[in-house]
């Protein structure tokens, strides 16, 4: 197992001035499954390839352990990585596709032949090492890279996207046997994703990044309850949370004809940097009630009713002057509106996310 380092790491890709990724500081522990996370284009997947050894690091360092790899060569960092697109030989196998990296390190066949045997027992291919790729499906492709990067027993894991060419079944289901096969080998990971949900369910610990940038590094957990800024809460969690930017009383936030009461330091903190007496409350769709005309909340009229069995979510946007803001209540499939409906979005107390309304940094 080995630990993993970025140290004020960056990447400027030739004729631009903006980093793709900028000062990125990070800290993998050993034997952890770290998710980075974010929109195409916030340097996810170059943050993955700089450690891969794929892209040169224009300033900065990555450590494996106490090695400094930022100048080493791929096959002198003892990585493994799983692309997007599996990136199989056709030609061959599944035996030689798992054991052609051991091949070319000459150890004995013997030995080949038993990591790959065990890694097709872990991996469920024991019945299909003498097919071809073109034979299997897709799932069993993606399986079959996996058990390639296994067999090499490396110190790191890098899966760029694997699972994003899977129907979404099997997505699930794979995206399950991924992080129980790596809860098993102990081996460190690095996973990119831009599915936030796969973030959710997979990882220890999730980096949240945007424009290059790192927002925000946490356990699912802490992420989604206590996002840093309002990117991070807008982009953790399915479906996003509702955010509005909403006036400051002498008391709280006026969501509504409802006034979420706020300690005076969020209050004074909200008015200062710009905050000009507005504040940006944040409201999960579970922490929502639907109320009729007189319960206060915020007017909607509603978009269309997305009803799962056991629960339903109600989509609409604020039905007054004009407005565009949309919102997203869960309620019970038992009770739901009808479409074009008027009704009103309720708060549950104690459950808001409060932001400064110019910076877009987390107060309470």
């Amino acid at each position: 197992m080995a630990t993993v380092t970025f140290s004020d790491a960056s990447r400027i890709y030739p004729g631009t001035e903006k980093p793709a990724v900028d000062k990125l500081n990070l800290e993998i522990n050993e034997g952890e499954f770290l998710v980075l996370v974010g929109p195409s284009g916030c340097g996810k997947s170059t943050s993955l390839r700089m450690l891969a050894g794929l892209e040169e690091i224009d300033e900065g360092s990555i450590f494996i352990n106490d090695t400094d790899v930022s100048n080493l060569p791929p096959k002198s960092r003892d990585i493994a990585m799983v692309f997007q697109n599996y990136a199989l030989y056709p030609h061959m196998s599944v035996f030689d596709n798992m054991a052609f990296a051991l091949k070319l390190r000459r150890m004995p066949k013997a030995e080949i032949k038993q990591r790959v045997e065990d890694a097709a027992k872990l991996l469920d291919l024991t019945d299909y090492l003498g097919r071809k790729p073109k034979a299997l499906s897709g799932g069993q492709r993606q399986r079959v890279a996996m058990g390639r990067a296994i067999v090499r027993e490396p110190q790191v894991f890098l899966m760029d996207e694997p699972l994003s060419n899977l129907d979404a079944k099997l997505r699930v289901q794979t995206r399950s046997q991924i992080a129980s096969l790596q809860k098993r080998l102990g081996i460190t990971t690095v996973y990119v994703t831009h599915d936030q949900v796969e973030a959710l369910t997979m990882g220890h610990r999730i980096a949240v990044m945007k424009d290059g940038l790192l927002q925000q590094c946490d356990s699912p957990r802490v992420l989604y309850e206590k996002p840093k800024n309002t990117f991070v809460a807008g982009f953790i969690g399915s479906p996003a949370m509702n955010l509005k930017t909403v006036s400051l009383t002498e008391s709280g936030g006026l969501f509504g004809d409802v006034t979420l009461p706020l300690s005076r330091e969020v209050r004074d903190a909200a008015t200062q940097d710009g905050g000009d007496q507005q504040v940006t409350i944040g409201i999960r769709p579970e922490h929502c009630q639907l109320g009729t005309e007189g319960s206060g909340g915020i007017a909607i009229e509603v978009d269309l009713v997305e009803e799962l069995g056991s629960e339903a979510y109600v989509y609409g946007h604020a039905a007054y002057n004009g407005s565009s803001e949309r919102f997203v209540v869960r309620t019970e499939s038992r009770n739901v509106p009808r479409l074009s409906e008027t009704v009103y979005v309720v708060p549950e107390p104690g459950h808001e996310h409060v932001f400064h309304a110019a910076t877009g940094e987390r107060l309470n």
